[in-house]
């Protein structure tokens, strides 16, 4: 059949140009230029078709910031995003990333047959992907990703024969099994990208055959199966984040090609074969999160181009090999990660060599021995995680060394001795976790320079002595620990005037005086200015990503702060009323200041504190009545007023063992009458009242006159000791000092 074509009428004039004579050849030159460019800007012009497709296109988008206003005239080179070829003025690329279009895509995309390229990338299209697009049959570059599509992928894009990119990764919506049609069908593809999307069911076959595949990134899906290897080379693969199983292939055909391996994220068993060492453009290999378990083999050597290595989250064992890379002089690691494996023996003094490292991560292991002080040769060092292991001896003064650090995780562990002042050159250090160890000495003289701290946790520990005026240069400072340790003296003014703080914990210690009046309203989060934010994984959240473009070598990291809004100020020798301004913040989502001397009554602004989960204020000398407030606050899961001097009626069936150790207090259950608050057992909404029963058994009893009036005698005079000894506060410290506070 012959083939169609168009019939064009082209008029040629002929260009004719006067020089003049005082015409030099310069002006000449740039004369000539002018007009050639006034030919090829009047060849430039619309094809008529691909103006009507495109004006059909933008009239069913909803275009807010106006990008698509230049979509006027018919000159080419005024069409924002779009490209024609000079000869023809058909559209050849037509690229809207980040144009904050939204809209499905209309079939009138179809219709631009001369179409190589289209990228439609980070806007808010939504719909289904076009099943005419297979009409633009030049088409070689497919880029949908970051939209809002939905639906799964349509059988017939396996008709794009000429196809080499296909980007559609970023739509949560599109999803369902990988058809076995695109697997087969694209004998030019190079460039796969069908990551964070909802595709699920086993990867077909033929994906691991296409023979001229380069790229593949397929994860963060749902994608099942057993881990094949690839019959041809590949530069990139990335099928992490899905549910695939199966042992770890060679890759033997991409020996020399492959630079970023990463399947972290998946049900991998078994060991690490000695030949992945073999890949010698590695430079990102990514296994973590898997089931691989076993000694690493002490041949398992990588090349120097490594840059990350991370086995983190796995169940490897034995000792961390001594050596990693070929050359640790020539070597460019910049991330080593194998945090939260069963890994034994001490830290290798060659990881030390290992100059060019960013990131040093070991946490949650079983390694022996002390710190080596080597590990200041690390100038280079910016996040170190020795954190949950066995190490014990003295913090080494070297860390002094590694001036970039802006985390120092050390917590959980055996290590001792004071805090040295030469740390105090860490100016950078924001994370610092030194919890669960016996570090001595006094705080923060040696952390004096630490300006830039937000996350300080030094709890449990034997630290002692008065705070400082020194924290108060951490003005930076968001979550500060310093529970169960030695601490002594009053609580600082300044305690609360810190303008970012999330969580304050002080429990634990010996701290004395009354909780400063003043400089609760400073703090934003205390004062309910941000929404409650996902408790979920509660910590530090340690996000790192590696920048290799442009010959960059660089690791970012990238951390959150989770907790909730807490004061916790229990299990301290505090004495006077609570101050009006702590009770009333209004974000705060946890309040402790149990097993104190607190006196007074409980301020009524307690009904301000709308985002309040928890609240304990047991064992205390607290009197006067309970605020009717609290009943309001709907979001409250924990009370426990128990202990102290309270009186009147309560009424409150949600916590029916929060009261217990209050003679004075009446409480009331619907149907039930009046329970007094004495002979409630229990805490923190826990149940109780065997006491109540018994005072109405003894109510209904009858006997003798003058025996009963004996006995009602004796026990009135025996509660109204019982409640004048309560309510002394030296009397209560010393029944109720020896049990100690659950803290939140």
């Amino acid at each position: 059949m012959a083939s169609k074509t168009e019939n064009v009428c082209t008029l040629t004039l002929p260009l004719i140009i006067i020089v003049p004579k005082t015409m030099n050849n310069q002006t000449l030159t740039l004369t000539l230029v002018l007009l050639l460019l006034a030919a090829v800007t009047t060849a430039q012009n619309l094809h008529s078709a691909d103006r009507s497709a495109l004006l059909t296109l933008r009239s069913h988008l909803a275009d807010p910031r106006g990008a698509l206003s230049t979509w006027n005239g018919s000159r080419c080179s005024l069409w924002a995003g779009v490209l024609c070829e000079n000869r023809t003025s058909r559209v050849i690329q037509l690229d809207l990333s980040g144009f904050n279009l939204s809209g499905e895509l209309n079939s009138s995309l179809c219709l631009l047959s001369r179409l190589q390229t289209l990228i439609l990338a980070s806007n808010y299209f939504s719909g289904i992907i076009p099943s005419c697009l297979p009409r633009i049959t030049p088409l070689r570059t497919l880029n949908l990703a970051w939209n809002l599509l939905s639906g799964q992928l349509p059988p017939t894009l396996a008709r794009l024969r000429h196809l080499e990119s296909l980007i559609l990764s970023g739509n949560r919506g599109l999803g369902g099994p990988l058809p076995f049609s695109l697997a087969i069908s694209f004998p030019a593809l190079a460039h796969l990208d069908l990551s964070s999307a909802n595709f699920s069911g086993e990867i077909p076959a033929g994906f691991f055959h296409l023979g001229a595949l380069r790229y593949v990134d397929l994860s963060d899906n749902r994608l099942t199966g057993s881990l094949m290897d690839f019959d041809h080379p590949l530069d990139f693969l990335d099928l992490s984040g899905n549910q695939i199983s199966g042992t770890l292939p060679c890759f033997s055909a991409s020996v020399e090609t492959l630079s970023v391996l990463n399947l972290a994220g998946n049900g991998i068993v078994g060991g690490i074969p000695t030949c992945i060492s073999s890949l010698r453009a590695l430079t990102v290999l990514n296994l973590s999160s898997n089931a691989l378990e076993y000694r690493l083999s002490p041949r398992l050597i990588f090349s120097d181009k490594l840059l990350v290595l991370d086995f983190s989250s796995n169940g490897f064992s034995g000792p961390i090999p001594s050596r990693i890379v070929e050359d640790s002089d020539r070597s460019g690691l910049l991330l080593l990660n194998l945090s939260s494996n069963r890994f034994s023996g001490e830290i290798p003094p060659e990881v030390t060599e290992l100059r060019s490292l960013q990131g040093l991560l070991l946490a949650d292991n079983q390694i022996e021995g002390e710190i080596p002080p080597a590990i200041g040769n690390l100038t280079y060092l910016q996040a170190l995680d020795l954190s949950g292991n066995l190490l014990s001896g003295a913090i080494p003064v070297s860390l002094a060394g590694c001036f970039q650090l802006w985390m120092l995780r050390l917590g959980g562990n055996n290590l001792s001795g004071a805090l040295r002042p030469e740390l105090d050159a860490l100016d950078s250090l924001r994370i610092l976790d030194l919890t669960g160890n016996q570090i001595s000495g006094e705080v923060p003289l040696p952390l004096a320079g630490c300006k830039s701290l937000e996350f300080v946790d030094l709890s449990h520990n034997e630290l002692g002595g008065e705070l400082s005026s020194a924290v108060f240069k951490w003005q930076n400072l968001r979550q500060l620990s310093l529970a169960g340790n030695r601490f002594s003296g009053n609580l600082p003014d300044w305690i609360f005037s810190f303008p970012d703080l999330h969580s304050l914990d002080l429990s634990g210690n010996r701290f004395t005086g009354f909780i400063p009046d003043g400089n609760f309203n400073v703090s934003a989060d205390f004062n309910g200015a941000d929404a409650t934010q996902d408790q979920t994984n509660i910590g530090i959240i340690l996000r790192v990503s590696v920048n290799l473009v442009a010959g960059g070598r660089q690791v970012e990291f990238g951390y959150e702060l989770r907790s909730p809004v807490v004061i916790n100020l229990s299990d301290n020798e505090l004495r006077g009323e609570i101050p009006e301004g702590l009770i009333g913040l209004q974000g705060l989502e946890t309040l402790n200041l149990s097993y104190n001397y607190l006196t007074g009554r409980i301020p009524g602004s307690l009904a301000k504190m709308g985002r309040l989960q928890r609240l304990d204020l047991s064992h205390n000398a607290i009197s006067g009545e309970v605020p009717v407030g609290i009943a309001g606050l709907k979001g409250l899961e924990t009370l426990d007023l128990s202990f102290n001097c309270l009186s009147g009626m309560v009424g409150l069936r949600r916590f029916p063992g929060a009261f217990a150790g209050n003679p004075g207090l009446c409480v009331e259950f619907s149907g039930e009458g009046c329970r007094a608050g004495r002979g409630m057992e229990g805490g923190g909404g826990g149940g109780g009242g065997g006491g109540g029963e018994k005072e109405e058994e003894m109510g209904r009893e009858e006997g003798w006159m003058s025996v009963g009036a004996f006995w009602i005698s004796a026990v009135v005079s025996f509660y109204v000791s019982l409640v004048g000894l309560l309510c002394w506060g030296t009397t209560r410290a010393f029944l109720f000092r020896p049990s100690k506070a659950q803290n939140f």
